[in-house]
């Protein structure tokens, strides 16, 4: 039901756009977000946007760099990423928050994604 893509290599400094298809039956009138595991690390937040689009919050590490938006009729969710840094460097993630406001909260997101990879290279 999500399918992301838009991953790749990239030097620091660059940039990249990730989106991420979502079923509109799934995620129309729910808040959808971006998470990202490092090897060997956790799956953090990155960022959230709630169902209208207008709202929208992020992980201090990537506030000012990353922009999260969606488009309602493409049923789509994208991430924005510059200045790329290499601790950026993990596989992200797209899910469907259970819920319309933005959530940070990882076991609100009922529905994932399978991933694309990122790698930012120094």
């Amino acid at each position: 039901q999500l399918q992301a893509s838009g991953g790749g290599l990239v030097q620091a400094g660059g940039s990249l756009k990730l989106s991420c298809v979502v079923s509109k039956r799934t995620a129309s009138n729910n808040a959808l977000g971006w998470f990202r595991q490092a090897p060997g690390k956790e799956r953090e937040f990155v960022a959230t946007v709630g169902w209208r689009g207008s709202n929208t919050n992020y992980a201090d590490s990537v506030k000012g760099r990353f922009t999260i938006s969606r488009d309602s009729v493409k049923n789509t969710v994208y991430l924005h990423m510059v200045s790329l840094t290499p601790e950026d460097t993990a596989v992200y993630y797209c899910a469907v928050s259970r819920y319309s406001g933005p959530t940070s909260r990882l076991e609100y997101y009922n529905y994932w994604g399978q991933g694309t990879e990122v790698t930012v290279s120094s």
